[in-house]
């Protein structure tokens, strides 16, 4: 399948190739939420670093932008690039009150109640793509996903009922969490394992601008997801002998990053000190007790494991000397720094307009004395109709314009060029070329998502604060009410779109280092194949089959690296990306203003 776009050949068949012709193994898909490949060390994480020393590492790897966690997850989910899925960030404008989500209508994803109020807005299905899982669970498969809650569920939102596909994160045995079988409460039971999931503890404290975040790594809610994976799961999927697919998205070391508390206010160690190395190695224990339960269940031989994350990860820098957010007082900030929910402050003065809070009943907020709850920000004259919705992530943020409304739009390209935390834009096509920005379509933000399309996308600057490997020691400004020096991703840097990827078992490679570009959507087309799975797209934005690292694969592809500018702006200001292309598949390195972004020239 190949699908012309403006500036874009993309795509792929959803086929399942030459996989095809063997018997479908099993497949375990382990996610180390915000691992950086420099991370994996024989020290810190010894049993991922063995098992792409005998398998296959990828080593040109891409998280797609936004570098976040439910996007990714979709990504993965279904093999589509965020065009497509319409899962363009962890917090987005869902264009209703959702009722989970206190009435916002910028819910955070991470919530099986908010996804299940998504699929009941969108047709049932708010990815508007079929999931791996499910279609491998409609194919007879055994099927569960295990770990951080959201992006487990992602991976089979239209099986809510965990009668079939076995659910366990961090909502399960709550009331809004999926339920549990009465076969799995039984085998919990039997493991002497509670039928609720344990909270994160100490580990979920984040800290404040004087007092420091975790020192502890997840440890006692992943054992428990760990023990629940190895100690019932897998041994049920055993004794019904027949292929299975398990999803395990260990919260750390991305959960333990943001919180960390080795860094407070300053930009080093950031995410590098020892809590953030401890919170790798916890992960690490996950799949060392996956691998060994594989064993001992004789599933070794006819699994495969593949490890990925979702994104890469940075320090948090909160500098700023042209945001009008910088120059007033807010409770809980020290002075100088940017307040959470900087771009919303900033355009709400700017456009002369109502600043409301979605997440406290649209109350009205002076911008200059006070913040949103979580930065995410309605402005207009009314909340009901608004002419701006800043939706706040992180090391980016999605901006989304009246439909039509070509002058606003001007306006929010044109405040935020201005600011010095502006690392880059990317802006609906809808709206025609933009100078300094470059069309959603050119990154694969422009697909068939049935999801509102944001207007908007802004790359907050992120650079390197100088040490041997760039993408280990990057920094930059995140829009969140986490601290200076604590971690974040989401931007378009290198630091945060590459990834840690690999892969072991009878479909793979032995011994083998994967020089390919590689992406999340990969991922997911990979597993389809694995699985012999042949899903109907709706979307045409695929990733590929990763097929030069599997047993049947045609050998190393050819590839080369390209560069797309926008026109200048008023400002100077050009957008670039830089990208790879394997046959008609695109990669996005990074992208942003050259000077301001980790990885342009």
């Amino acid at each position: 399948m190949r699908v012309f776009l403006p500036g874009l050949l993309v795509g792929t068949a959803l086929a399942t190739g030459a996989m095809a012709q063997t018997p479908p193994h099993n497949v375990i898909l382990f996610v180390a939420d915000g691992l950086r490949p420099t991370s994996v060390t024989p020290r810190v994480a010894p049993a991922m670093h063995a098992l792409m020393q005998r398998g296959v590492r990828f080593t040109n790897t891409h998280s797609l932008f936004p570098t976040f966690t439910t996007a990714n997850a979709s990504t993965m989910a279904t093999g589509h690039l965020l065009g497509d899925t319409g899962d363009f960030s962890n917090t987005i404008y869902s264009g209703f009150r959702v009722p989970a989500s206190g009435g916002s209508v910028t819910p955070f994803l991470e919530n099986d109640a908010v996804l299940g109020q998504m699929n009941q807005q969108f047709g049932g299905n708010y990815l508007n793509e079929e999931s791996i899982v499910a279609a491998a669970r409609a194919q007879g498969y055994s099927t569960a996903t295990i770990g951080k809650v959201g992006p487990v569920h992602i991976f089979d939102l239209t099986e809510p009922t965990g009668q079939v596909t076995i659910n366990i994160d961090d909502a399960t045995g709550a009331a809004t969490g999926i339920p549990l079988s009465a076969e799995v409460q039984a085998a919990l039971t039997a493991a002497a394992l509670p039928l609720v999931a344990p909270a994160r503890g100490p580990n979920g404290v984040s800290g404040n601008a004087t007092t420091a975040g975790t020192k502890v790594a997840n440890v006692f809610q992943q054992q428990y997801f760990a023990s629940a994976a190895t100690e019932v799961v897998l041994p049920l999927f055993a004794r019904r002998g027949k292929p299975f697919v398990m999803v395990f998205w260990s919260r750390d070391p991305d959960g333990t990053q943001h919180n960390q508390g080795d860094s407070l206010l300053s930009l080093t160690p950031g995410i590098n000190g020892p809590t953030s190395v401890s919170a790798v190695h916890n992960a690490d224990n996950d799949l060392q007790q996956l691998l060994t339960a594989l064993r001992q269940l004789g599933l070794e031989r006819t699994t495969d494991v593949i490890v990925t994350a979702d994104h890469g990860f940075s320090t948090i820098s909160k500098r700023s000397a042209t945001s009008s957010a910088v120059r007033y007082g807010y409770p809980g900030v020290p002075a100088g720094l940017l307040p959470k929910g900087f771009v919303a402050i900033d355009l709400a003065i700017g456009l002369g307009l109502k600043l409301f809070d979605p997440d406290a009943n649209y109350a009205v907020v002076d911008p200059m004395s006070a913040t949103t709850a979580n930065g995410s920000t309605v402005i207009g004259d009314d909340p009901d109709n608004p002419l701006v919705v800043v939706a706040a992530n992180g090391g980016s943020d999605l901006v989304y314009v009246r439909q039509g409304d070509i002058a606003t739009l001007q306006q929010v390209v044109s405040l935020l060029s201005g600011q010095d935390y502006t690392g880059g834009l990317f802006v609906d096509d809808a709206f025609g070329a933009v100078a300094g920005t470059l069309p959603m379509s050119a990154i694969g933000l422009k697909g068939s998502a049935v999801t509102p399309q944001p207007s908007v996308a802004i790359s907050f600057t992120n650079y390197d604060i100088g040490c041997d490997t760039p993408t280990a020691c990057g920094v930059e400004v995140a829009d969140s009410g986490l601290q200076q020096g604590q971690g974040m991703h989401g931007t378009f840097g290198r630091a945060d779109t590459l990834i840690t990827m690999g892969a072991v078992g009878p479909d793979f490679l032995r011994n083998f280092v994967d020089p390919a570009p590689a992406s999340n959507a990969d991922v997911g087309m990979t597993v389809a194949s694995i699985l012999h799975l042949d899903i109907p797209a709706k979307g045409k934005l695929i990733g590929r089959v990763l097929s030069e690292a599997t047993i049947s694969g045609v050998g190393m592809p050819g590839y080369s690296s390209q560069t797309l500018d926008s026109a200048p702006d008023a400002n100077g200001n050009v957008t670039r990306l830089s990208y790879q292309v394997l046959g008609t598949t695109y990669y996005f390195d990074a992208a942003g203003y050259p000077g301001r972004t980790l990885g342009l020239q």
